[in-house]
């Protein structure tokens, strides 16, 4: 036998001894938590029990229903093909989930831990050993590094530059999974981005192809799987007895409702009619004439139908008429806001909405990050870099707030003001019709699928003839509206930016230039620079302060560039249901919460039966 050498065997000695102590200084440099934050505050502790806005002891019991518009022919929402149910993710869980009461931090799902080191180069996720699909399967790290992949292979393109500073993703342990950055960071942003990401089953999928529109519903680790499917027309959800997180402390006192049942309709007027006959019961209405005159039917009157107005903390819905600015007939700013002038909200607010409604002015209305008056220092040492990429409008004037018309039809001070604009941008007033200098007329077309819309629309397209345009309002059914909307065949629609009350990753998806020419959020087809340089900003905000004057200089960047033309909200939750559910005394500000933590109460529902 060869002898070792003491100098050799100490050397040896050394090098182990490193070896350990380098792997117990390691795992000491990282961070673990129960959750994360944007900023580093938690509200909620380790040993929290339940969410303080919900009823821990709430009864699992009964069944709450609601209408969906249109079709569906597919349950996967997470691809291009198909027209998706609205509420086909609902048997898929992510990492980590987000609460009602607390905008900036997610806490433990399928992970229980969640731990980084300080330079957030990386992030493991620890699952919970008990965490298992609906079949029984265990939910593990190979899932979760398949669900990134297959999400980056075929799912919505525009996830790709969602992901784009994830490195790789990779199993360490069948219950800790790993996700490494490209770039240290210097604040938790892409950890949160982690921490959501939606877990499907590989094996599940082995045998299916995730980029096919399927009415088979995915296996998922959700509290609910699909009880009933009527294609295109009824969907019921069944609460699953053996729910693996039904213990946990972040879902106690929700999932309550043993079934969740969608309607879908094919108009509005329809759906509502369906309410009145008792079709389903809970309705959130969108529409101010329903609300002032419909709502005196028998069953309003016995109070079997409880109608009810909530408040509503959560931002104002940035609803509007959308320019598909990639046409060349939008491309000019002035055009977009001559149009913009021409739709009086002042008239439609008084004669339409009787006065329920408040005028949108900000992407983020109803909260501190919606621009303001002139512009701060703070924003301007922001937005000065970028000066060449926006309008000046942004530096000398107040921020853009669409101005107030006189409750007239039209309003001639308006109408003076969009002729003029007009006029600049090469378009003249001729034979009673906006012409260039080439003689081609100036048209455009409202595309709508709602019924309800008309009489909000075709006032707006009368006063756009008077303007010279030729102007129409074109509706078709909802598969048609998707379908043209998904391959870019519109002019203007109304939508909604569904803004984040903590934006930053997201930003990506809805307003930078990335996501233009895809099917993504970015519906108007946006690509500037200065925006894309402010969305940057936004996801390395190192305080909720920081991230307030950030998201202010996008609001004012972006209203400076009229992409929109701005409709209303209202702050509160204009609601009815039938008379059988309860819910917390004290609701949350950012959620009404009622397929999530109101409850079926049994004495309610028994009274009605003898009405």
């Amino acid at each position: 036998m060869k002898k070792i050498s003491f100098n050799n065997f100490f050397k040896f000695f050394l090098l182990i001894g490193f070896l350990f102590f380098s792997s117990f200084s390691f795992s000491e440099t990282l961070i673990k938590s129960h959750g994360i934050s944007s900023f580093g505050n938690l509200k909620y502790s380790k040993d929290f029990t339940h969410l303080d806005y919900v009823n821990p002891k709430a009864p699992k019991d009964g069944e709450i229903s609601t209408w969906a518009f249109g079709t569906f022919d597919s349950l996967n929402r997470y691809i291009v093909k198909g027209n998706a149910a609205g509420s086909g993710n609902i048997f898929i869980e992510t990492l980590m989930t987000e609460t009602a009461d607390e905008p900036d931090s997610m806490y433990g799902l399928l992970a229980e831990s969640i731990e980084y080191p300080q330079d957030r180069s990386f992030v493991i996720f620890n699952l919970r050993p008990e965490a298992q699909f609906s079949d029984g399967s265990k939910v593990t790290a190979s899932d979760v590094v398949f669900s990134h992949y297959i999400l980056l292979e075929k799912g919505i393109p525009s996830l790709k530059q969602l992901f784009a500073d994830i490195e790789k993703v990779e199993e360490l342990s069948p219950t800790r999974v790993k996700f490494s950055f490209k770039q240290p960071s210097d604040n938790n942003e892409l950890l949160m981005l982690a921490a959501s990401s939606s877990v499907f089953s590989k094996k599940f999928f082995s045998s299916r192809d995730f980029a096919e529109s399927s009415l088979e519903p995915m296996l998922g680790s959700g509290p609910y799987t699909l009880d009933e499917i009527e294609v295109g027309k009824r969907l019921v959800y069944k609460l699953n007895d053996n729910y693996w997180g039904k213990h946990l402390a972040i879902n106690k006192g929700r999932n309550n409702f043993k079934k969740i049942r969608y309607e879908y309709y094919a108009d509005t007027t329809a759906a509502f009619e369906g309410f009145k006959a008792g079709e389903y019961t809970f309705r959130s209405e969108n529409s101010s004439q329903k609300w002032a005159q419909d709502y005196n039917f028998p069953a309003i009157e016995k109070n079997i139908i409880k109608k009810e107005t909530l408040p509503d903390g959560n931002l104002g819905s940035a609803q509007a008429f959308f320019f598909n600015i990639r046409l060349d007939k939008f491309k000019d700013p002035k055009i977009r806001e001559a149009i913009g002038l021409m739709f009086n909200f002042e008239w439609s607010n008084k004669t339409l909405f009787f006065g329920l409604y408040d005028r949108v002015t900000s992407f983020w209305e109803n909260s501190k990050m919606q621009a303001s008056g002139k512009i701060s220092e703070k924003e301007l040492a922001i937005l000065s870099p970028l000066k060449n990429y926006l309008p000046k409008s942004v530096f000398n004037d107040t921020v853009f707030n669409p101005p107030i018309s006189k409750p007239d039809k039209v309003d001639r001070k308006n109408r003076r003001k969009a002729t003029k604009l007009f006029k600049d941008a090469g378009w003249n007033f001729v034979d009673g019709k906006l012409k260039n200098k080439n003689g081609d007329k100036f048209s455009l077309e409202i595309l709508n699928y709602s019924p309800a819309f008309d009489r909000i629309i075709n006032p707006f397209i009368e006063n756009l003839k008077l303007l010279g345009i030729d102007a129409k309002h074109t509706r078709i059914d909802g598969t048609q509206y998707t379908e043209r909307v998904r391959n870019f065949e519109w002019e203007i629609i109304t939508s909604t930016y569904g803004n984040s009350l903590t934006p930053g990753l997201e930003l990506i998806q809805q307003y930078s230039s990335k996501t233009a020419d895809v099917p993504s959020r970015n519906l108007v087809g946006l690509k500037n620079e200065g925006i894309d340089k402010l969305i940057e900003l936004a996801a390395r905000a190192k305080t909720r302060d920081d991230l307030n004057v950030i998201i202010r200089s996008l609001d004012r960047s972006l209203r400076s560039l009229h992409i929109w033309v701005p409709q209303w909200y209202k702050n509160v939750h204009t609601i009815a249901y039938r008379n059988q559910y309860a819910y917390p005394n004290n609701l949350p500000p950012f959620e009404l919460g009622a397929f999530d933590f109101w409850w079926f109460d049994a004495k309610k529902a028994a009274i009605l039966e003898n009405k």
